[in-house]
């Protein structure tokens, strides 16, 4: 057993946060775009980090995946930290951006066998692993069609298929559904609150959008790079004594939500 092995299964072994982000800053310049920014997300469940365009919801998915280093703070990914041990935090996340990221002249098939190498998956296990998710995601009549012939909402699909192909612990998600009309965006929410149910991995799911939270999921919201409230929905509507998440929202941020277009 070698040494890395050592320390994988002592982290597998202890039930550890997803997810844990722990007194996070961050500045562009000097303007502080995340202001001592603390959460956890748990294995098996559902976080919806909700907060309105330029709230810092971006950056901080970018600090989480290492797009940007971390200078203020720390992130752990099942124990890990993602600056000091990046190889180990990053192998468990899986991770589907706002913009569209797969090759539109390839296949979907192409698609997902390319990002199984850039894992180290071979050619074989790459289109076991790839008909086993496009089956799961309804899409395995599918895999030998270019991706420039599908709809947005069978991209994005595609894309929750293709990140979850190397097994994470843990999958992020930043504004998923936008652009998307309502059966869409129902879809997909359906398709990644099943891998929550059946696989048993955390989500972070990044969002704008009210009407995509449900009363057992855990919320973060994130205002001005600030978090005001977080918790179990319910939890949230209690505290704030409101009847929806929506007016919680209004009242935790003070913000006009359609000015701010978390419609």
């Amino acid at each position: 057993m070698t040494l890395d092995d050592t320390i994988t299964r002592e982290h597998d072994t202890v039930r550890t946060a997803a997810l844990e982000v722990v007194g996070v800053s961050h500045f562009y310049g000097k303007r502080k775009a995340l202001d001592n920014v603390s959460f956890i997300v748990e294995p098996g469940s559902f976080t919806v980090l909700l907060g309105l365009n330029g709230a810092g919801k971006s950056t901080l998915f970018s600090l989480i995946t290492r797009l940007y280093a971390t200078r203020s703070g720390t992130i752990r990914i099942f124990g890990f930290d993602v600056s000091r041990q990046s190889g180990e935090a990053l192998r468990r996340l899986g991770v589907v951006f706002q913009p569209r990221t797969l090759d539109l002249e390839l296949t979907i098939m192409q698609n997902l066998i390319y990002h199984a190498a850039l894992h180290g998956i071979g050619p074989q296990e790459a289109k076991r692993r790839a008909r086993a998710v496009l089956a799961r995601a309804g899409l395995a009549e599918r895999a030998s069609e270019r991706v420039r012939n599908l709809s947005g909402g069978y991209i994005r699909r595609v894309e929750i298929a293709r990140a979850f192909l190397h097994r994470p612990e843990l999958l992020l998600l930043d504004e998923a559904t936008v652009g998307l009309d309502v059966k869409a965006r129902a879809d997909i929410i359906a398709q990644v609150r099943g891998l929550v149910a059946s696989e048993g991995i955390g989500v972070l799911w990044t969002t704008h959008l009210i009407d995509e939270i449900a009363k057992t999921d855990s919320v973060v919201i994130l205002h001005e790079g600030k978090i005001r409230e977080k918790g179990l929905a319910t939890e949230i509507l209690a505290r704030s004594s409101a009847p929806d998440m929506r007016t919680a929202f209004v009242k935790v941020t003070g913000a006009d939500l359609y000015e701010g277009n978390g419609q």
